[in-house]
């Protein structure tokens, strides 16, 4: 069953702007920066609706004070994950979604709902991928005793963290640094970097080749420091 609050959408925008969806479960910090970067008179996309799986999620609150559409699809109220994503897919069908981001979102993706996406889903993974796929990445980063890390912004697979690399920012591990200390400093390059490469895709500034995305006719990932 599929639980649903809804906002009215926020004025405004143009007709040629890509219409977005983000997902989320949570805090949506990097939702927030999706939502200023949207907000710019030139931005190519528009954010249309965030939809959670969490009803608390502090990120509905977001969504609500910029006059965005929300909706929440408890995986709960379902009996297996394709009938969960089939409510899911019901939303963004109904907002004539062009793009999805995902935020934060806590739930693993079937093939299936992945591939009607392709090329048109975006995540944000906190180390520089492939390295660091999955969970505990600034603890492993550290564990390893590695003196850079950082986060990517890529096109999403079926598989975990995998994906066509779109931006990634490098951030230096101090002598001093926990993971604690190590993540928040990443969680700036990522307010930076996944607004940077939803601009670059709703434009079309974004091709694939294979596995390969090209950045405005470039091979990817861009890199990106702190101090750019």
């Amino acid at each position: 069953m599929t639980a649903t609050g809804t906002t009215s959408e926020a004025s405004g925008g143009n007709t040629g702007q890509k219409r977005v969806a983000v997902l989320v479960s949570g805090g949506g910090s990097n939702l927030q920066a999706l939502i200023d970067e949207c907000a710019k008179p030139d931005s190519p996309a528009r954010i249309v609706l965030v939809l959670s799986n969490n009803a608390d999620a502090y990120g509905l609150q977001r969504a609500a004070k910029a006059g965005i559409a929300t909706a929440v699809v408890n995986h709960r109220d379902f009996q297996d994950r394709p009938s969960f994503e089939q409510a899911i897919m019901a939303e963004l069908d109904a907002r004539n979604v062009d793009i999805v981001c995902l935020a934060g979102f806590m739930r693993v993706l079937t093939p299936g709902f992945v591939g009607n996406w392709h090329d048109r889903m975006l995540n944000i993974h906190p180390s520089l991928l492939p390295a660091y796929k999955g969970l505990h990445t600034h603890e492993r980063a550290l564990e390893d005793g590695m003196t850079e890390h950082g986060c990517s912004v890529h096109l999403v697979r079926p598989a975990l963290d995998d994906g066509p690399l779109l931006i990634q920012a490098k951030v230096p591990v101090l002598p001093d640094d926990d993971a604690d200390s190590l993540a928040a400093r990443v969680l700036v390059q990522e307010h930076r970097i996944y607004p940077a490469a939803l601009r670059l895709l709703a434009a079309g500034a974004i091709t694939v080749d294979g596995e390969l995305a090209l950045v405005d006719g470039r091979p990817g990932p861009m890199i990106w420091t702190e101090t750019d």
